[in-house]
């Protein structure tokens, strides 16, 4: 469990973390998303004990980092951006290094080190150099050292940063692994990435949060209406004239037209976009017209996150209003 508590910290005028609250608990992976300059890295910095905070509290599986830190840091794992590395030693070495220094030792860092290797795919490159390693195993012996010590909660900051596609791939099917049995957040500028792999979705905003939510849930609260894309073996005329009386929707557009073919867009005028399709499907499947292609246009996380971070913040959206 990870709890923050009116977390405030300050470089001198400048307020980088403003009262930021949230609780995260149970395994699962988890985002974190803000723009450049919203309090991040700060954040992480603080949560994992790099950092001290102006005021607030952080808890690590219940532990408060700073009155209690030697149990707190024990229970979590820490991935920067940049993995700190020494990369003339091997996988193996590197690891043992870092198990001592959180004070795994003998036969227990010996177990460690080998269940590590084992859940980030490593075993090949244990006895490598680091200095020879692709970026993407790199990462990897990064995440394992993340690992030692059996870290209830697990903080990775830009995972797959600067990786090709198949090493992006691999490195989200780990986190997903890690995420069945630990506390995961990350924190990613890739938002099709967070949206694919994390279950909830912290965004700050002028280090306050602004929303703590499924994808799916910011963008039911938040999208537009949305749009639904139709396409039917029909004129528009006809195709127009079978969803004219449906209640919802807002407007219609001839994207093209033939007397085989056409291809609407439907304007959602709010409500449920899935029950107005179902109307629409329902419509064209009574009146025996072929239906082609029914499809809808959903806000992106993208437009989602512009919205959230573009103003002051105001209101939380998402289960932390709810639970306020």
């Amino acid at each position: 469990m990870l709890q923050v508590e009116n977390l405030t910290k300050r470089y001198g005028a400048v307020l980088a973390v403003d009262g930021l609250s949230f609780e995260i608990a149970g395994a699962g992976v988890y985002g974190f998303l803000g723009p450049n300059g919203a309090g991040k890295s700060t954040t992480m910095n603080i949560m994992t004990g790099c950092l001290s905070a102006t005021a607030g509290t952080v808890k690590i599986s219940g532990y408060d980092i700073y009155e209690n830190p030697r149990e707190a840091k024990k229970r979590v794992g820490y991935l920067p951006e940049q993995p700190p590395l020494y990369l003339g030693e091997t996988p193996e070495e590197y690891l043992r290094f870092v198990g001592e220094a959180k004070g795994v030792r003998g036969a227990e860092l010996k177990r460690q080190i080998a269940a590590v290797i084992d859940e980030t795919g490593i075993g090949d490159m244990r006895r490598r150099r680091i200095s020879a390693l692709s970026k993407g195993y790199r990462q990897r012996v990064g995440i394992a050292q993340a690992l030692l010590g059996e870290p209830d909660t697990v903080i990775l900051d830009e995972p797959t940063v600067g990786l090709d596609p198949i090493q992006i791939l691999e490195i989200r099917a780990l986190i997903a692994q890690l995420g069945e049995s630990r506390t995961v957040l990350i924190s990613s500028h890739i938002l099709s990435e967070v949206q694919t792999m994390c279950s909830k979705i912290l965004i700050i905003s002028h280090g306050r949060l602004v929303a703590f939510d499924a994808p799916d849930a910011l963008e039911a609260r938040l999208a537009s209406p949305g749009e639904i894309s139709v396409t039917a073996e029909t004129d528009a005329a006809d195709a127009k004239a079978l969803i004219a009386e449906i209640p919802g929707i807002a407007g219609v557009t001839v994207v093209s037209d033939s007397p085989e073919r056409c291809r609407l867009t439907v304007e959602a005028g709010g409500g449920d976009i899935y029950a107005l399709s179902k109307k629409i499907f329902l419509a064209f499947a009574g009146s025996g017209a072929a239906l082609c292609e029914l499809g809808v246009k959903k806000a992106s996380l993208e437009e989602i996150f512009l919205e959230l971070t573009e103003k002051e913040p105001e209101t939380v959206v998402g289960e932390e209003a709810e639970s306020a």
